[in-house]
C-alpha cells in the first residue's frame, strides 16, 4: 500500500541504472486509414487486423472478451482511443537494435495493411477526418476518458482521437543525472516541436499550424509543460506534483472509475468511498503516472512526448537527436540550456506550433537552436561510437534532420507544399 510521499520517491529511485544498462525505447502511433472509402478503420477491422498479425509470432491481449492488443517479447502493439496503432518498443541498447525494431514492424504491418486494404497516415494530427467521424473501440478506460477528459481542456478529445507522436524512453543513473535530463527534456520541447512538426493539414485544409498536434496537446486536459519541469525538480518535488495532481480515473474489481473529483493525496489518504476507501497500491500509482499528459513525464525511466509522428524515412531521426544530447553529450546541452529563461521557453514552447524554425528564443529563433543541438547530439553520438554490422555509428540517424535544417523545411512545409498543389488524398498516404 501506498500511504506516504517517501514510498513514491523510492519508486522513482527504484529506475536508477548503471549508466552501462541504460536502454532506449521508442512508441510511435500511426492513423488507419480504410482505402475504399477514406474514413479511419473501425474496431472489427482492427480485429481483422490484429488476428492477420498473429502470423508473425504476436499473442494476442483481451479486455474482457475483446481483444485490445498485441505482444511479442518485450514489444506491445495497442490501441489508442480513435484506433491508432501505436508500437511500444522493447528496451533496446542502442540506435541501430530500435531502428531495427521499426523496420521489422513496418515489414509486417505492410504485409497486413496490404491484404486488408488498409492505408497508413504518418502525421501528428489526422488530416482528412473530422471528430464526429472517428469510431471508438471497446477498452473500457477510453469511456471514462471522453466523458471526463473536455472537463479539463477543451481539444481534450482531438488530443485522443486525432493525435499521433513519437515518444522516447530513457534511463537515469542517479537523482542528480534525473534532474540534468528532466531540464533538458523539458527546455528543448520548442525545439522538439519546430522540427518534427508533421501535422499542418487538418480536414483537408491548411490549419495554419506547422505542428496543429501540439497546439492540440497544449489546450488538452492534464497536459502542458509546467514551470516547475523548467527548473532544477527533484524525485521528492515530482512526488509533490504527482500526489496533488488529480486522478483520472482508478481501476477497481475489473472497473474503471472516474476519478475526477480527487487528487492522489485523498487516495493515499483513503478518502475514496466509490472505491471502499482502499489505499492504491504500486499498480495504481503506476496507472496515475501514465495518465499525467504534460510534455515530458517520470515514471521508473523518464519519457519524452514532443514530436509529432513522422514517416518511416524519419522515424529513427528523433530518438537518435535526443540520444545524443541525452545519453552523449548531457553536460554540455544541460550547460547550453541552462541559460535560457524559463518565462522565454514558455514563450517559444506556446508560439512554435504556429510560427515553426520562425519562433524567437533568447533572441535567436528555433532554427539556430535545432541546428546547435544538433551538433550537440552528433558529438554525443560520436562519443557513444557503437557500431552497425555496415559500419555506421548513430549518427547516420541524424542525416533527415541535417537536410530538414539546411533546406529550413520540415516535414509540415512539405506536406503543406505537396498537399496544396492538387489536394489529393493520396498525397497523405505513406508510400
Amino acid at each position: 500500500m501506498i500511504k506516504t510521499k517517501n514510498q513514491i520517491i523510492e519508486y522513482f529511485k527504484s529506475g536508477i541504472k548503471d549508466s552501462r544498462d541504460f536502454k532506449i525505447g521508442i512508441e510511435h502511433e500511426k492513423f488507419l486509414f480504410d482505402n475504399e472509402n477514406n474514413k479511419r478503420v473501425n474496431y472489427p477491422k482492427i480485429k481483422e487486423m490484429f488476428t492477420a498479425l498473429l502470423e508473425f509470432g504476436w499473442n494476442p491481449v483481451f479486455e474482457k472478451e475483446n481483444i485490445i492488443a498485441l505482444n511479442k517479447g518485450g514489444k506491445n502493439i495497442t490501441l489508442e482511443p480513435g484506433n491508432q496503432i501505436e508500437l511500444s518498443g522493447d528496451k533496446l541498447n542502442h540506435m541501430h537494435e530500435a531502428c531495427s525494431e521499426s523496420q521489422d514492424y513496418l515489414f509486417e504491418l505492410k504485409q497486413v495493411t496490404k491484404k486488408l486494404d488498409i492505408k497508413i497516415v504518418s502525421a501528428g494530427f489526422d488530416p482528412i477526418s473530422k471528430l464526429n467521424e472517428i469510431p471508438n473501440n471497446p477498452k473500457q478506460r477510453y469511456k471514462v476518458m471522453t466523458k471526463d477528459m473536455p472537463l479539463g481542456g477543451e481539444l481534450s478529445l482531438d488530443m485522443m482521437y486525432r493525435t499521433c507522436g513519437t515518444q522516447l524512453n530513457i534511463d537515469y543513473e542517479s537523482e542528480e543525472d534525473f534532474i540534468k535530463k528532466f531540464k533538458v527534456s523539458n527546455a528543448i520541447v520548442p525545439i522538439s516541436i519546430a522540427l518534427f512538426a508533421n501535422s499542418s493539414i487538418v480536414e483537408k485544409k491548411n490549419s495554419n499550424f506547422l505542428s496543429y498536434r501540439s497546439k492540440v496537446w497544449q489546450n488538452t486536459s492534464r497536459g502542458g509543460l509546467p514551470k516547475l519541469f523548467l527548473e532544477n525538480l527533484n524525485f521528492e518535488e515530482y512526488a509533490d506534483f504527482v500526489i496533488n495532481f488529480p486522478i483520472l480515473f482508478i481501476q477497481h474489481k475489473d472497473q474503471y472509475i472516474s476519478g475526477r473529483k480527487y487528487i492522489f493525496k485523498d487516495f493515499m489518504d483513503g478518502k475514496i468511498e466509490e472505491i471502499d476507501n482502499r489505499l492504491p497500491e504500486e499498480v495504481d500509482l503506476t496507472t496515475h503516472l501514465s495518465t499525467i499528459f504534460t510534455e515530458n513525464r517520470l515514471k521508473k525511466y523518464i519519457e519524452l512526448r514532443s514530436m509529432d509522428t513522422c514517416g518511416w524515412e524519419c522515424l529513427c531521426a528523433g530518438p537518435a537527436f535526443n540520444i545524443g544530447m541525452l545519453y552523449g553529450n548531457l553536460d554540455e546541452v544541460h550547460d547550453l540550456v541552462s541559460k535560457w529563461e524559463v518565462d522565454k521557453i514558455i514563450n517559444a514552447y506556446l508560439e512554435a506550433p504556429q510560427k515553426g524554425f520562425n519562433t524567437q528564443l533568447m533572441g535567436k529563433d528555433l532554427l539556430y537552436w535545432s541546428s546547435a543541438l544538433l551538433d550537440l547530439s552528433r558529438k554525443g553520438l560520436e562519443t557513444r561510437d557503437i557500431m552497425s554490422k555496415k559500419g555506421n555509428n548513430e549518427t547516420v540517424f541524424l542525416n533527415h534532420l541535417q537536410k530538414v535544417i539546411d533546406n529550413k523545411t520540415t516535414n509540415a512545409d512539405h506536406m503543406i507544399n505537396k498537399f496544396s498543389k492538387n489536394e489529393d488524398l493520396n498525397e497523405l498516404y505513406d508510400k
